[in-house]
C-alpha cells in the first residue's frame, strides 16, 4: 500500500502510451466480465488509433484477452487482483478497496497517467471512490451524473443531470447542475449556446417545490454571463422533443425518468418485433422495410448512448451500464475519448470556479 507521501506523487504516462489519449479502464466491473470490456476496448481502438488504454484487473485473466484482441501496442495492464462487486457496499470499498481494479482505475486519473476513467462497476462505490480519490471541484456541493438522452434537437441528444448521484438537490445544487450541464453540452455536443430547462410538473412559474422556484430565479440570473439560454420550466414530455439541450433535475427524479425511458424503448422494440412477425404479410413488410428498421433499432439502442459522466470532480469519470456488452463499453470509451480530446475536465473546473464570475470554457 502507498504511504501518504507516495500517494500524492504523479506518475509518468507509460512509455507505450506516449502520444496517445489515455483512457483508464476498470476491466473487472460489469455483468459480462473482462471479456466484454476488452472486446469494447478493441472496437474503440480499431476505430481510433489515437486511443491508449490502461486496463486494471487480474493480470492472469487480462493478458490472454489483450493478446487475443491484438491490443498490446496500445494497452498497458495494471495488476489489481480484487474486484468491487455489485453487492459491495461503498463503505466497505472505502475501507478495504485499495487492491481493487476500480480503485486502481481512478488512481490513474488522480496521478495524471490517464485523462478519463471508465467503469461498468457498482455506481455507489464508483461515486464514493471518485469523490474521495479525485475530490470535488472548489464550490461544488454535490457532484452529478449526466447522461445523453436521444431527442429531436439538432445534435440528436440532450444532456440530463442529475440521474442518480444524489437523490437530493437544493436551489444552489440545481444552479451548479445548469452550469456543469451547459459546459458538457458545449464540449460533448459542440453546442455554442445550450438551451437549459429545469424539469418540473408544469411550465408555469408558480408550479413546483420551493427549491425549484428558487432555482428558476438563480439559473435565469446566471444565464446571460454563463453563455447559455434558460428556457424556464420543462415537463417530462419536452425531454425527447428537443425543447432543451440541457435538462436539470435532482438525482431521484432523473434516475426514475432514465430507467422509465430505457424500459419504454425496450418495450417498443419488443412490440415492433411481435407486430412484424404476426402474419406472412407483416413479415414481408418487415423485409421491405429492413433498412429503415435497422436504422430505427440503432437510433433507439441504449447501448449506443451508454455512459453517464460524473461532473463536479477533479477529473472525469464515465460510468457505463453494468449490463453493457462490447458495443456498450465501446460507446462509453468513445464518450470518454471525446471529452478527453476537448480538455473537458479543465474547462468544467473553470466553469464552476465561480457562479458569480463564470469563465469561458470553450476556445
Amino acid at each position: 500500500m502507498r504511504t501518504d507521501a507516495q500517494d500524492e506523487l504523479p506518475e509518468a504516462t507509460p512509455p507505450e502510451l506516449v502520444g496517445k489519449i489515455v483512457i483508464s479502464v476498470d476491466a473487472m466491473g460489469g455483468d459480462h466480465g473482462p471479456a466484454a470490456v476488452v472486446a469494447g476496448c478493441a472496437m474503440s481502438a480499431k476505430k481510433n488509433p489515437e486511443i491508449g488504454f490502461i486496463l486494471h484487473g487480474n493480470r492472469e485473466i487480462l493478458e490472454p484477452l489483450v493478446t487475443k484482441r491484438h491490443l498490446k501496442n496500445c494497452c498497458v495492464i495494471r495488476d489489481a487482483p480484487d474486484v468491487v462487486t455489485m453487492e459491495t457496499k461503498p463503505s466497505v470499498v472505502m475501507r478495504r478497496g485499495q487492491g481493487t481494479s476500480m480503485w486502481s482505475a481512478i488512481d490513474s486519473v488522480r496521478h495524471h497517467e490517464a485523462t478519463v476513467a471508465v467503469s461498468c462497476g457498482n455506481t455507489g462505490a464508483l461515486m464514493a471512490l471518485s469523490m474521495v480519490r479525485l475530490r470535488k471541484l472548489p464550490g461544488v456541493n454535490r457532484p452529478a451524473i449526466a447522461c445523453l438522452w436521444p431527442s429531436r434537437s439538432d445534435s440528436g441528444y440532450a444532456v440530463m443531470l442529475d440521474v442518480g448521484a444524489d437523490i437530493r438537490a437544493d436551489e444552489s445544487d440545481l444552479l451548479q447542475y445548469a452550469l456543469m450541464g451547459s459546459s458538457y453540452a458545449r464540449n460533448g455536443l459542440k453546442i455554442a449556446r445550450p438551451r437549459v430547462g429545469l424539469l418540473n410538473v408544469g411550465t408555469e412559474e408558480h408550479k413546483g417545490r420551493p427549491e425549484l422556484k428558487a432555482a428558476h430565479s438563480l439559473i435565469a440570473n446566471a444565464a446571460p454571463d454563463s453563455k447559455f439560454e434558460f428556457i424556464g420550466f420543462v415537463e417530462g414530455g419536452d425531454i425527447p422533443r428537443g425543447q432543451a439541450d440541457v435538462i436539470v433535475t435532482d438525482g431521484f427524479t432523473g434516475n426514475v425518468a432514465l430507467k422509465t425511458a430505457e424500459g419504454t424503448a425496450s418495450l417498443i422494440r419488443e412490440f415492433l418485433g411481435e407486430a412484424f412477425r404476426h402474419t406472412i404479410l407483416s413479415r414481408i413488410a418487415a423485409l421491405l422495410a429492413l433498412t429503415s428498421l435497422r436504422r430505427l433499432a440503432k437510433r433507439t439502442d441504449p447501448r449506443r448512448v451508454n455512459g453517464g459522466v460524473f461532473l463536479g470532480l477533479n477529473g472525469t469519470v464515465v460510468k457505463s451500464h453494468g449490463s453493457a456488452d462490447a458495443t456498450g463499453v465501446s460507446a462509453a470509451i468513445k464518450l470518454a475519448f471525446q471529452l478527453a480530446q476537448a480538455g473537458f475536465s479543465d474547462r468544467l473546473a473553470a466553469r464552476v470556479a465561480s457562479t458569480s464570475a463564470p469563465r469561458q470554457d470553450m476556445s
